[in-house]
């Protein structure tokens, strides 16, 4: 793949992170009013779009598998960043979610 083949992926997953990253943080806010139907619903959206970038970064993977060479830029270090940290804060989520649950009782 070249450059701009891998940026464009960078870009995707980008997007779908960005998504996510802002239904969780949407999420917490929701929790935070005890709206918790509403905070699980968008940590579900959160997740899927989580999972449509990790697509992304798998089909990079397949491609390196398979014996691809691809030229890696700083969009993909920045997309695969982003994506890390967002999977981290939908693990740290299903976390507080329960928490805020508790405190609501």
């Amino acid at each position: 793949m070249n450059r701009e083949e891998v940026a464009m992926i960078g870009f995707e997953i980008i997007a779908h992170v960005g998504d996510g990253r802002s239904k969780l943080i949407t999420a917490l806010d929701e929790c935070n009013k005890g709206n918790f139907e509403e905070a699980e619903k968008l940590m579900k959206e959160a997740n899927e779009c989580i999972t449509e970038a990790h697509k992304s970064q798998t089909e990079m993977l397949q491609a390196e598998a398979r014996g691809e060479e691809a030229e890696l830029g700083f969009i993909m270090v920045h997309a695969q960043d982003h994506l890390m940290t967002t999977m981290l804060l939908r693990d740290v989520m299903k976390h507080m979610v329960n928490l805020y649950k508790k405190v609501d009782k």
